[in-house]
């Protein structure tokens, strides 16, 4: 097999997972998982989402939770913008990291951001031009890369023409979401083997749902073709409440586990992190669909 010698995780727990709960989460502990999450080794981090806090009410304290973050010289912090305002809204908050992140899907596209596909990639293109003109580096995501709930297989050319596009104005990666979680290893490899030609040698996120059990799968199918960066969750949180019997990302200490036990380094002491992922199940007084982390469960910040 052909794997590397290390990959990346970037930590979505805190967007990606804190918005699929309800319960707030007060700011303060938002920070201590973070500052958690960067003890355990882990430098890229999505932190919030700069959305409608009438919509989404977790993120309604991005602005603070930014002002907030450590200093930290080598960690990246990075937020979710879905339309102008909200990349307006990062950079006067001093972000310089961004995702700009539209769905494949014309059916989800329209419930999850209101807009049709069509509308929202417009919108897209002109946010990545505005972005790169004020000094950010703008990651660009596709949802639905590997079908979707309501419309079944998503065309490979659509998803290949749509981050073709996206790197040409400019984004400096892409990212390909299986948000429904219908991905398996051969769909996975199929997109990857689609993109890579075309996205003029930019680095590939893979972001994965565990929905139907394919997630750790479709990881080892990324890393046979190349991939080494991949999105997950400390204690496998989040989901889309656009979609239908959604799931959370991978988790992140299931990930590091499996990489470690393959003699691929992620850099990060899974202890840490699954001390943050009991506190959080503690918090929301529930549990998280990952196992690794529950092993360590002597193992908690106080």
């Amino acid at each position: 097999m052909n794997l590397p010698e290390k990959v990346t995780l970037i930590e979505v727990g805190p967007r990606d997972g804190f918005q699929f709960e309800k319960k707030i989460i007060p700011t303060e502990l938002k920070l201590k998982i973070i500052n958690g999450i960067l003890d355990a080794g882990i430098r890229n981090i999505q932190v919030t989402s700069f959305v409608n806090p009438s919509i989404v009410p977790q993120m309604g304290d991005a602005e603070e939770l930014i002002n907030l973050l450590p200093k930290n010289k080598d960690a990246v912090f990075s937020c979710l913008v879905l339309n102008e305002k909200g990349l307006q809204r990062a950079e006067n908050a001093g972000i310089k990291h961004v995702e700009i992140s539209i769905s494949a899907s014309d059916t989800h596209s329209r419930k999850n951001s209101g807009m049709s596909f069509e509308t929202a990639f417009a919108g897209a293109i002109k946010m990545i031009e505005f972005g790169k003109s004020r000094g950010m580096n703008i990651r660009a995501g596709i949802q639905c890369a590997f079908g979707c709930a309501y419309e079944g297989d998503i065309s490979a050319d659509r998803i290949t023409q749509t981050a073709k596009i996206f790197a040409e104005s400019g984004a400096d990666i892409i990212a390909v979401s299986d948000t429904a979680g219908m991905g398996n290893p051969v769909s996975v490899k199929n997109v990857i083997e689609h993109l890579t030609p075309v996205i003029c040698n930019l680095p590939i996120v893979i972001h994965l749902h565990d929905t139907r059990g394919l997630g750790l799968a479709n990881v080892l199918s990324a890393l046979e073709c190349g991939i080494n960066h991949f999105d997950t969750a400390i204690a496998g949180m989040g989901g889309c409440p656009f979609v239908p019997g959604a799931s959370g990302n991978i988790s992140t200490e299931d990930t590091a586990n499996m990489m470690e036990s393959m003699n691929i380094k992620t850099g990060i002491e899974i202890h840490k992190l699954a001390a943050c992922s009991l506190m959080l199940e503690t918090f929301f007084n529930k549990k998280f669909p990952g196992k690794i982390h529950r092993l360590y469960s002597g193992n908690r910040y106080d």
